[in-house]
């Protein structure tokens, strides 16, 4: 189950309870099964495409669970920084201001 870490996710699993549970059946199904990546790179990865998008609430959980799996600060701050090439500084800057904040 996916940890309840910011409030829209929980109220979101509280007002839509049906779609929720499938969002969560759908990610994990993809995560876990998908393909032969690792576990700490897919999580790697999410983060990267988080931080490129710039979805702070997703970047924070997937750096955590980055972490969980093993990756760690250099690694993320690495995946990190290719994000300068690919999306831009400012998506770097704003991606390596959340990563600072999960110390």
């Amino acid at each position: 189950m996916i940890e309840d870490i910011h409030e829209p996710f929980t109220a979101f699993k509280v007002e839509f309870p049906e779609v929720a549970a499938r969002h969560e059946s759908l990610g994990k199904e993809i995560h876990e099964h998908g393909g032969p990546l690792p576990e700490k790179t897919r999580w790697l990865l999410k983060m990267a495409i988080s931080g490129a998008c710039a979805h702070e609430r997703a970047l924070k959980t997937h750096i955590l669970k980055a972490r969980e799996a093993g990756a760690t600060d250099q690694e993320i701050k690495h995946a990190l920084l290719l994000l300068i090439p690919t999306a831009g500084f400012p998506a770097f800057m704003t991606a390596y201001a959340v990563f600072r904040q999960t110390r």
